[in-house]
């Protein structure tokens, strides 16, 4: 009966869909581009996978619900339209968002918008896990699904046996998980190896698959203006990130003016009379950041030819309390342990230190801030504000102030190439679809927070804008005319 079912339906995939189909990988990232054929991939896997295996439950993901079924279930190419003769001859049931094999294989259409809503899926015994956009979920999502893939009781055919189970995820560069995907799958992994994850990665066999808009005819064919239009996408990150597949791009940034290039510096020896502090963001299940910062008192030439200029903030040292291997989970160490660890790492002597102000709440004890004070360790609050408001100047405004530079194009803030997890994070942070100016804080925003907190302790105004202040404050007398390249601090 499956045989003359599946005959019933025109599963067709093309060479790049069919090579994940087949592939003996467990764990597979398909795509990168634009059109590549990731969703009909998803869609014509599931089925053909539920037709000769009885008993198998897929679960087919996308965040959000109304996304899963304008992709999904609507449309000519959607399970609806393309199950329309198998639901009228008795082979298939589509009840909400469920469909129902004759056989007893399920495919199940899910979503999980927040990190909590993952909990729904708490029981689950997920055979097949197909992800649509990947890149729009949070690792935390991710990791909790891939730990509900299992498979007890099922019998599979001899032509599928050790592939299962299964997971296949379809992604585009960027969104908020740009970065574990890019991490996960793609840095420093040969395209179409397949190779064993490590063991706390969950020890499957994983594959990163490469599709383009040339490994799906179908597209051409049925939409032959699509790839002008992706071509006018505008810009020219997003048209390489969504037509060429580059993951090296991060289209939607909240800081799109981080450049490796300008803002990272290889180590250098940094002149005894520069001030330096610290910042930190607390962090227990989820990682802590502290950033050391030394401010250049004079112009200084490093590397080939880079200018540090006079006022600019050096990130010369961070300690990043995150679990080897999973960047989003924090080490839980105590604020004593975390002290102690400062003082071990600290030999300098820093003029002050900020800290995130939720960390001096007490609650029926002293604050997380007094016992790291109790350890030597000392911090002020660290000014909390985010984004500018009401005359007031916001976190994030300073720091993209600085990262633009001064009038010279010169950056005010630039991260010695070992903090290696602020340079990993900061430009893969996406805007909070819901309030533009503010970053999403569902993402790894640890070491953003804390350099935000550096960033405030030394608010810092172009020279263009602070000419015409009343009252300025900088270095030069009030009645000096300010000159090209000048900047002051507060």
């Amino acid at each position: 009966m499956a045989s003359q079912s599946s005959a019933a339906l025109d599963i067709n995939l093309h060479e790049k869909q069919q090579v994940a189909f087949w592939s003996e990988a467990t764990e597979i990232l398909y795509g990168g581009a634009a059109g590549g054929g990731k969703s009909h991939l998803m869609r014509m896997a599931a089925i053909t996978w539920c037709s000769e295996i009885p008993g198998l439950q897929v679960y087919l993901f996308r965040r959000i619900r109304d996304d899963l079924v304008k992709n999904h279930m609507e449309g000519p190419s959607g399970f609806r339209e393309f199950l329309a003769g198998w639901v009228e001859c008795g082979f298939a049931q589509i009840v909400e968002d469920e469909i129902r094999f004759w056989n007893g294989s399920k495919i199940y259409l899910c979503h999980c918008k927040d990190e909590k809503d993952r909990f729904k899926y708490q029981g689950a015994e997920i055979h097949v896990l197909l992800i649509d956009e990947l890149t729009h979920f949070t690792e935390t999502i991710y990791r909790f699904l891939r730990n509900r893939v299992r498979m007890v009781g099922i019998t599979l055919p001899e032509k599928y046996r050790g592939k299962f189970p299964r997971i296949v995820c379809g992604a585009n560069p960027g969104g908020i998980g740009h970065q574990f995907v890019k991490m996960t799958f793609i840095d420093g992994v040969e395209p179409l190896k397949v190779i064993e994850a490590p063991a706390n990665e969950g020890g499957m066999q994983r594959q990163y698959i490469p599709a383009r808009l040339e490994d799906n005819p179908s597209m051409a064919e049925s939409d032959p203006g699509y790839e002008l239009r992706l071509a006018g996408l505008g810009s020219e990150s997003l048209v390489r990130a969504m037509r060429w597949g580059d993951w090296d791009v991060v289209e939607g940034a909240f800081f799109d003016n981080f450049d490796q290039r300008r803002h990272v510096v290889r180590p250098f020896a940094i002149p005894d009379h520069w001030m330096r502090f610290r910042a930190g963001d607390w962090g227990s299940a989820k990682p802590f950041s502290i950033g050391w910062y030394a401010v250049a008192s004079d112009d200084m030439i490093v590397g080939a030819g880079q200018v540090i200029p006079r006022g600019a903030l050096v990130k010369y040292r961070e300690w990043y309390g995150c679990v080897a291997g999973r960047p989003n989970t924090g080490l839980k160490l105590t604020a004593e342990q975390v002290a102690d660890g400062i003082k071990e790492r600290e030999k300098e002597t820093v003029e002050y230190g900020v800290l995130d102000p939720a960390a001096f709440a007490e609650d029926g004890g002293p604050s997380i801030a007094h016992r790291m004070m109790d350890r030597g360790i000392f911090f002020r609050p660290a000014d909390n504000k985010r984004v500018t408001q009401r005359g007031a100047m916001g976190g994030w405004d300073q720091m993209r102030s600085r990262l633009n530079g001064d009038e010279e194009g010169r950056p005010m803030l630039v991260f010695f190439s070992t903090c290696v997890d602020s340079i990993r994070t900061i430009p893969a942070l996406q805007h909070d679809p819901d309030r533009p100016e503010d970053l999403d804080t569902t993402a790894e925003d640890h070491a953003a927070d804390e350099t935000r907190y550096a960033c405030m302790s030394r608010p810092w105004t172009p020279v263009t804008q602070a000419a015409n202040s009343a009252s300025r404050g900088d270095y030069r007398p009030s009645n000096d005319a300010p000159e090209a390249g000048d900047w002051m601090t507060y």
